[in-house]
């Protein structure tokens, strides 16, 4: 079986006219000079795109990008994304200042692959060749592509282009293949409008597959927007894979109101989201003589976007050129990232390279400092991998990490679930780190503990109760996880909607115990008809102990506390469910007269024990009234109920 075609993106680098687009034209057979003004002036000046296959089973998308310092903004957007960088270099004039700032734009932005043509390369003689190859082998030394492939060219002659090819093709055997499971991203570079297509957006598919007719959300916006048709390299496509040069026409509301331009990011899972800050590992150019200080405004791009931010350093006042060191960037408009994205950073004015780095948190809080925890977070997140998995979790503290947000918030490419999370723990789906975890259980317990103190005599600590004790800030989940946990490791026992320690049972002290025979002979003496929970105090003297006493019959299903204002024994609902039962069993249609003959008492008594009798399952409502139950349902007032004495 052949191996599968890898789709891949090459882009062009280097000095204005150095010869970029007469070089991809003499690969490729296309003229990347679209507009008049570049067909004019002779340079390119918007980026330029082509299909290449040096060789059967390697695909490029080229992308020619513009050389001009005035359009070195045009170039990231262009460059953002590459798998491979084809370095041009004119051999009748060597090393240009633009063939510097692209070479660190690429670096920057973690290109892996380089090959370096030397064009024009008929017009130098052989002494200068050489001197010029040396000249670039020093450019390239002490940087990650030290001892790239360096082949003289020209486009004229097409002396050198074979070795290029296959120079081409071993950098793209090596490249990185882009995960075929990734969630899909499209950075939009080109917006234009085609009759009998509408709107068309081209961009390089970053991560990901889109299909014809699936919906998009175009970002920062938030837009919706359906796929009409997809294009690569002008050939209709059911689907574009991560790679590829896609042209996507899109349909929609806010795309025929013009919501749509450069810069914006095509995606379709949920977990894009645009933020107004990053925080970013950021290294600061050597030899430019620039350093990042606290507060400087700088241009940022990311993807196909150029936004304006202010820099924030935890540590030091500033960054030293060379130097490395986390910050944060307060932005001035939303950008859409995902942790492990690269961008570069350009001074305000005048308009250089300064710096560039990868984003580590793409949606972070506010941070003023660093803890010694983030810290070592932020380090794991920078590593990529299961490490990032790991420091993305630590960083979400009390709020948890969802799996399916590992993909933008940790980097992670394969499918979520496929993450090894060590130091971590699932809950409900949520993912916790396990210092988190352990100290959710050691406040749950310790709140249960302080309720058993202040409340002796209840069976427990109300869930709601738990909840209180975990920080502001904790997802809603986490206390109902962290109490299963605790069950299982028979930490905690819960009972019914309370939750006590193992050990933990509430006893009534003899004053205690006299107290609630005389509550017991008074409910049983009032049978259905009960006194409220005022009236009941004012029957035992108003004795200090009768809410704790009541919550502690009610809490053993002796005694019941209906709709909230009239107690009762449990055995007088009992039997008054039987004769109910007895009479009236099977019939419906029923009202509270009806009922009045099994149960005389009051109408005010009636309702709250009917509505408990519904709750039970000995009365049924119907539209025409109430039906009782054939049969007795077992034990229908053993359940202990709602009390307002807690």
């Amino acid at each position: 079986m052949p191996p599968p075609v890898r789709s891949l993106v090459l882009g062009t680098a280097g000095h204005i006219d150095h010869g970029k687009t007469s070089l991809v034209g003499a690969l490729t057979g296309v003229d990347t000079d679209r507009l008049a003004e570049e067909k004019r002036r002779g340079i390119t000046i918007e980026l330029g795109f082509a299909r290449y296959e040096p060789e059967p089973g390697c695909t490029f998308g080229v992308v020619d990008v513009p050389g001009h310092e005035g359009f070195v903004k045009t170039m990231v957007a262009g460059a953002t994304g590459m798998d491979v960088v084809l370095l041009v270099v004119a051999a009748d004039e060597g090393v240009m200042p633009q063939t510097r700032e692209h070479l660190a734009i690429v670096r920057l932005l973690g290109v892996a692959e380089i090959v370096v043509a030397l064009t024009k390369a008929d017009l130098a003689e052989d002494e200068w060749l050489d001197l010029v190859r040396e000249e670039v082998e020093d450019l390239l030394a002490d940087t990650p592509y030290q001892g790239a492939t360096v082949v003289p060219t020209s486009a004229e002659t097409g002396a050198g282009l074979d070795d290029l090819a296959r120079a081409l093709a071993r950098s793209g055997a090596r490249a990185r293949l882009r995960a075929s499971g990734d969630l899909f991203r499209l950075p939009v570079d080109r917006v234009f409008a085609v009759e009998g297509a509408g709107t068309v957006v081209t961009g390089t598919l970053w991560s990901g597959a889109l299909t014809r007719g699936e919906s998009v959300r175009m970002l920062p916006r938030d837009e919706q927007a359906r796929v009409r048709t997809v294009q690569v390299h002008g050939e209709q496509v059911e689907r574009a894979a991560a790679g590829q040069r896609t042209a996507v026409a899109l349909t929609g509301v806010a795309v025929r109101r013009g919501k749509v331009a450069r810069g914006d990011v095509l995606v379709s899972d949920p977990s894009w989201t645009p933020a107004l800050m990053l925080t970013v590992a950021m290294t600061a150019l050597p030899g430019t003589g620039w350093r990042l200080e606290a507060g400087q405004r700088v241009r940022v791009h990311l993807a196909t976007v150029e936004v304006m931010a202010r820099v924030a350093l935890f540590d030091a006042p500033e960054i030293a050129p060379g130097g490395s060191a986390p910050a944060q960037l307060r932005l001035e408009a939303p950008v859409v990232a995902r942790s492990g994205d690269r961008f570069v950073v350009r001074s305000y004015s005048p308009v250089t390279t300064i710096a560039g780095g990868v984003v580590l948190e793409p949606a972070p809080p506010k941070r003023k400092r660093l803890s010694q925890g983030e810290r070592a977070a932020l380090s794991a997140l920078a590593r990529g991998g299961s490490r990032a998995v790991q420091g993305a979790v630590a960083l979400a503290g009390w709020a948890g990490l969802a799996e399916d947000a590992l993909c933008v918030q940790a980097g992670w490419t394969a499918t979520p679930r496929a993450a090894s999370v060590g130091g971590a723990s699932k809950l409900n789906g949520i993912l916790f780190d396990d210092a988190i975890v352990a100290k959710g259980e050691d406040l749950v317990l310790a709140a249960v503990e302080a309720h058993h103190e202040q409340s002796p005599l209840d069976v427990g600590a109300p869930l709601e109760v738990l909840r209180r004790a975990l920080p502001a800030g904790a997802d809603l989940r986490l206390a109902a996880a962290l109490v299963d946990r605790l069950v299982v490791a028979e930490r905690l026992v819960v009972e019914g909607k309370a939750a006590r320690l193992p050990e933990f049972e509430a006893v009534l002290s003899p004053d205690e115990e006299a107290l609630a025979a005389r509550i017991a002979d008074l409910l049983d003496k009032a049978g259905l008809q009960g006194p409220t929970t005022e009236e009941l105090s004012a029957l035992v003297s108003d004795h200090p102990r009768t809410a704790p006493v009541l919550g502690f019959m009610a809490g053993r299903g002796c005694v019941r506390l209906l709709g909230d204002a009239y107690w009762t024994a449990s055995v007088s609902l009992a039997q008054a469910a039987a004769r109910t039962v007895a009479e009236l069993g099977g019939q419906g249609g029923l009202g509270p007269a009806d009922f009045r003959r099994a149960l005389p008492v009051t109408r005010k008594h009636l309702i709250p024990i009917l509505a408990h009798f519904d709750q039970t399952g000995v009365t049924i409502r119907e539209p025409a009234g109430r039906r009782v139950a054939a049969s007795l349902p077992s034990d229908p007032c053993n359940e202990p109920g709602p009390s307002d004495v807690q």
